[in-house]
């Protein structure tokens, strides 16, 4: 049988190595989640973009951390520390060379 598609991974790997801008908007929307009190999706798109970018043995690496634990808290049910997870944020934001700037504004509700 042949393969029609092509693996969502693969897809999100390609363009972010293809498309700079598309793996700041994950960054973004990652971090726009994580804020907005959806860290469960924050943490879905992050381990995304990891393995698009520098990959859980890098990112091991760069936080001292087990790469099987990382995988563990970029998981559905992960639960990082916040410690953990400003070091994860960390690593990635200086790989996109970018910086994290927050804007509040007042609800519509």
């Amino acid at each position: 049988m042949v393969k029609i598609t092509r693996d969502f991974k693969e897809t999100i790997t390609a363009r972010v190595q293809r498309e700079p801008d598309f793996a700041m908007a994950l960054f973004d929307e990652a971090v726009s989640l994580f804020l907005n009190g959806e860290p469960e999706v924050s943490r879905l798109i992050l381990r995304d973009l990891v393995n698009a970018t520098i990959g859980f043995e890098e990112l091991a690496l760069e936080t001292s951390k087990p790469s099987k634990s990382l995988h563990r808290m970029l998981s559905a049910k992960g639960n990082p520390t916040m410690d953990n997870l400003t070091a994860i944020f960390d690593v990635l934001r200086r790989k996109l060379n970018v910086e994290i700037k927050v804007n509040i504004v007042a609800s519509c509700r």
